[in-house]
């Protein structure tokens, strides 16, 4: 029996990697894309022996050419924390809009079922906590952000449009904060920055008061949400995150005692447009896909800090 095989763009990424990673284990042939702006060579060396995995680097905003059948397109490209999608405020433009278009004219055309990586960022500034996918946003379309949170409405858009138009089979997952093995120390967000700061008793920036609210879901947790959704018969917009909320300046104290750090907190000026709540209503992704997040703040913490201490940031 012919395996299924999955295109995986950005793939290379701390999220693509370890979807990359599930789909070999689960004995699909994988290709993974990616253009290496913000994905690293070194998440997937591990998966490079493997003979059902294949890497192309190829950024998606160009015209996707892969020969034989594929199954299942997962469309993850894209810059994901706001240190990047500042930097690469364009290219997070191009690859949300000329990206999707191309990923999805590709799974038209293979009569593959598509998967869009969208993200709570739809949500903007949320005026209505917890945030079930029934809501609508508050976005500042103007805004630095914007340019991210937009590039993922648009996507989800287009997404559904060839949904109505085409007839095609797609998802879309909107992803609520994530963390665990392989994100880069100089992510940008909360909890990479706050590690390795602690590990090398450097002051833990909190930018603002620190009540501002955010909910961690486990990297394990997620691509395994992310699979469930993927081989459901749901086609609108599922959240999946973990909706345990707790204040930024609270995380910061949890991962000073988990580390053993010395470090002290210090705050910096709040960034423009940064939403005060995030915090997912997972209602949808339990009644539907039967999931629920598994690992608890500290387990996975744990893991992360681990995996910053043996890679020597």
């Amino acid at each position: 029996m012919r395996k299924q095989r999955v295109l995986i763009t950005g793939g290379a990424g701390f999220i693509g990697s370890h979807l990359s990673e599930l789909f070999l284990h689960k004995g699909y042939e994988v290709i993974c894309m990616d253009n290496l702006i913000t994905g690293r060579i070194e998440n997937i060396e591990s998966l490079k022996g493997d003979e059902g995995f294949n890497f192309i680097e190829h950024n998606v905003t160009q015209n996707i050419v892969i020969k034989g059948k594929v199954d299942h397109v997962l469309h993850f490209a894209s810059p994901a924390s706001p240190i990047d999608y500042l930097k690469y405020p364009i290219q997070t433009l191009k690859v949300g809009s000329l990206g999707t278009h191309n990923a999805l004219g590709f799974a038209k055309a293979k009569k593959a079922r598509f998967l869009l990586a969208s993200t709570s960022e739809v949500y903007g500034d949320p005026l209505v906590s917890p945030q079930p996918e029934r809501y609508w946003g508050n976005v500042n379309p103007i805004g630095p952000r914007g340019v991210y949170d937009e590039a993922k409405r648009f996507a989800e858009a287009i997404t559904m449009a060839y949904r109505r138009v085409h007839k095609m089979d797609t998802k879309i997952v909107r992803i609520f904060n994530t963390y665990g093995e392989r994100m880069r120390v100089k992510d940008g967000r909360a909890i990479p920055n706050f590690i390795n700061q602690a590990l090398n008793n450097k002051p833990l920036s909190i930018y603002g008061t620190g009540a501002q609210t955010r909910s961690f879901c486990y990297i394990s947790d997620l691509v395994d949400g992310i699979y469930k959704l993927l081989r459901s018969k749901e086609n609108n917009p599922v959240n999946i995150g973990n909706p345990n909320e707790m204040s930024l300046s609270k995380l910061a104290k949890v991962i000073i005692k988990l580390t053993g750090s010395k470090s002290e907190i210090v705050y910096e000026p709040l960034p423009i447009d940064d939403p005060k709540v995030r915090c997912p209503d997972i209602a949808k992704a339990g009644r539907l896909l039967k999931w629920k997040p598994q690992v608890s703040l500290e387990v996975g913490l744990l893991k992360t800090i681990a995996y910053f201490r043996e890679n020597d940031f």
